[in-house]
């Protein structure tokens, strides 16, 4: 290969990542090569001023996350520290015989300036550094590295089932999931990141200490056999330029120790350090009073510093004092506020009687109605920061999006008559759910496995029955770390709300909603619309059609699929039972994909010939006495039936898979009713609604025994 081409290859290289690269060569460089001492002045300053700036990054980051390079800033700031010390030892020992700037005007400064030129009083002073750096600033957040590492990873199970609950519930989309699940990933890496970071630091401690006895000791052997210094001149000048060394090192070794121990021991917020400090510390005047009685007290006892305590006194209680003047000036304006607000006029109750009644005085009954106590009417108060309207809201898009009709509005209203802490959930005015839920606490749910024991309130999870803890707000973290799912009371209601929903569908669904589908359907394929309604079948057949598939789960997002099955079955029978199989053979490949998901290989459970034998004549008999879908079985048959199918479906679940029934196509309705409430969920497809590219594995097969 030629200059030309080697010129080429090197034109075609990223300039862009060559930065880290270049580094570490010249840190590499600087352990190998001599440095002029002009040079190493300035690097000298280069790492002040880097530590500085990395220390200033951390106290102004809201989170830790926002600084996640930080480990990795830590170790290129300990190896380029390093680097110095190495580059600046060989100038020490090469020069150090003429005393003085010989190592540079920097190391000069810090031995002569700082410490006075007393090179004991430096040795004293660098001993009081490594000490503060390695024993209380560098252990104590490495200690916390370390435990925020391990109970970051035990959290992580439960923060993602979290993420899963909130995205089932609709409160997220699939895009702000996959976000949270990498912020959880990344925060898992960053604590892991700087328990290993810590170590950097803590060695680079020792290593200080390391590397100024060995330039004392190479200084005195150096400036005694090979300058022919005295031993007390050697002293003098070699350690005095190694304690300037080990200073020049030490000071930014320590500001990075402190950045460290301040991104450790961060909470996320969206206030910076002193925000924070300000808000939380001085927001109470009556710390700065006591603390001001205390000053003039200890001030006014003899043989005291009395300028100094009695000025601090008067600090803390001017302090104290203005605290409370704000606090006061800004309640004054929040009442001011409050009473711009116009009253709104009742209406005359006297008026009110003599007017006449009619019928848009009589109110129609809710689909669905949500009843709150008093103490929940926050959580459903935008004024008073409450979310669960915003979650109804996205579990209605989410169930738009997954059935394909608009579930109907929820009507919110206190009640009185329940406790304060009460809610139910109405459906046409009738009571389907109630439960109790506590607003200042959170729901601790236990999945399955735990890691132990939180103190609390012992609950039941209303959507699904699951053991739950209420507890404090603060416990939130450590309930997490032990392998709880944690919510809140708004996401617990609106979880058992989208339950409802769903097992409800079909009862949500109305006249209204049809009608909205054909004219979106109308809008893409007219003459597909035309024949459906009202050549091939009326709106209401259509409605109970599209009830007997949402009471099964079924999705209606296809609806052109549906219309043109049923335009196809309609010149055959007019049966509401025939038209839905015909349905679901159409949906075969979506019913089948939300049981199983994309997975080629489908396992199944059948009945035993003999059975499924028995259960058609039982259909054929009960269709001959007009008992319309319906089993005419001996009690103890049916019994053991139940029972099979639930043993059977539950080691399906254990394993994994999902129960499906397999059966004949006469007695697919009949079983899927027979099956609906069961205590383990079994989806009923017949053999004509498998498609062709799923692979059928009979896992069981269910008998009369």
């Amino acid at each position: 290969m030629d200059k030309t081409q080697i010129l080429n290859r090197l034109k075609e290289l990223p300039l862009s990542g060559l930065g880290i690269p270049v580094m570490i060569l010249v840190l590499l460089g600087m352990m190998t090569l001599p440095i002029p001492v002009f040079l190493l002045d300035v690097l000298f300053t280069f790492n002040i001023a880097l530590s500085i700036i990395i220390l200033l990054v951390a106290v102004y980051a809201l989170r830790p996350l926002d600084f996640a390079v930080f480990p990795t800033i830590l170790l290129v700031a300990t190896l380029l520290r390093l680097a110095l010390n190495v580059a600046s030892t060989r100038i020490v020992l090469l020069n150090g015989h003429e005393g003085g700037d010989a190592a540079g005007k920097v190391i000069e400064a810090f031995g002569a300036v700082l410490i006075g030129g007393n090179y004991f009083v430096g040795l004293v002073v660098f001993l009081i550094l490594m000490i503060i750096n390695f024993v209380v600033i560098t252990k104590g957040a490495g200690r916390i590295s370390e435990v925020s590492a391990r109970f970051t990873l035990d959290a992580m199970p439960g923060k993602q089932m979290a993420i899963d609950a909130d995205l089932n519930a609709g409160l997220i989309n699939q895009e702000e999931a996959k976000q949270r699940r990498v912020e959880v990933a990344s925060e898992a890496d960053f604590y892991g990141a700087m328990d290993g970071a810590s170590k950097f630091v803590r060695g680079d401690a020792v290593a200080g200490i390391m590397i100024l006895v060995i330039n004392v000791i190479g200084g005195l052997a150096v400036g005694v056999a090979q300058h022919d210094l005295t031993f007390a001149d050697a002293l003098e000048k070699y350690v005095l330029l190694t304690i300037g060394d080990g200073l020049v090192a030490q000071i930014p070794s320590l500001l990075l120790s402190v950045a460290a121990a301040i991104m450790v021991t961060r909470v996320n917020s969206s206030e910076s350090i002193g925000e924070q400090v300000t808000n939380q510390m001085f927001a109470s005047p009556e710390a700065l009073v006591i603390t001001a009685v205390i000053m003039v007290i200890m001030g006014v006892i003899p043989g005291m510093p009395h300028v100094a305590f009695l000025g601090l006194a008067a600090i803390a209680g001017a302090g104290a004092y203005g605290i409370k003047h704000f606090a006061k000036k800004k309640a004054e304006e929040a009442q001011l506020e409050k009473k711009k607000i116009p009253d709104i006029p009742l209406p005359d109750a006297e008026a009110v009687n003599q007017k006449e009644l009619g019928w848009s005085d009589v109110p129609l009954i809710d689909l669905l109605g949500l009843e709150v106590g008093y103490r929940l009417i926050p959580l459903v108060d935008k004024n008073q920061g409450g979310q669960l309207l915003g979650r109804i809201k996205g579990i209605r898009k989410k169930l738009y999006q997954e059935l394909g009709f608009l579930v109907p509005s929820v009507h919110i209203r206190d009640n009185l008559e329940l406790s304060p802490t009460s809610y139910r959930i109405m459906l046409k005015g009738v009571v389907v759910a109630e439960a109790l839920v506590y607003p200042e606490r959170e729901m601790a749910i236990n999945p399955g496995q735990v890691f132990g024991e939180i103190p609390g309130i012992a609950g039941k999870d209303p959507a699904f029955g699951l053991d739950a803890i209420w507890v404090e707000a603060k416990d939130r973290d450590e309930a997490q770390a032990l392998g709880y799912t944690v919510v809140d009371s708004s996401t617990v209601i609106a979880t058992q709300l989208n339950q409802i929903m769903q097992n409800y569908a079909h009862e949500l669904i109305g006249h209204d909603d049809i009608q909205h589908l054909m004219d979106a359907l109308s809008k893409h394929s007219p003459k597909l619309s035309e024949q459906l309604v009202p050549d091939s079948l009326s709106l209401n057949q259509l409605l109970k059609i599209i009830q007997n598939l949402l009471q099964e789960s079924v999705s209606i997002r296809d609806f052109r699929s549906i219309a043109q099955s049923l335009i196809e079955t309609a010149q055959r029978t007019r049966d509401i039972g025939q038209l839905t199989a015909a349905v679901r053979v159409a949906l075969s490949r979506s019913i089948v994909q939300s049981i199983c998901g994309p997975s080629t290989d489908l396992p199944v459970i059948t009945l035993e010939p003999q059975l499924e034998q028995i259960l058609l004549q039982s259909v054929q008999q009960a269709a001959q006495s007009n008992v319309e879908d319906n089993l005419v079985l001996e009690p103890a048959m049916a019994e053991r039936l139940q029972q099979s199918l639930a043993e059977v479906s539950q080691q399906q679940e254990m394993m994994g898979n999902p129960a499906v029934l397999v059966v004949a196509a006469p007695i697919r309705q009949v079983l899927a009713r027979f099956v609906r409430y069961s205590a383990q969920p079994v989806h009923v497809l017949s053999y004509q609604e498998i498609p062709d590219n799923k692979q059928i594995t009979i896992v069981a097969t269910v008998g009369q025994q």
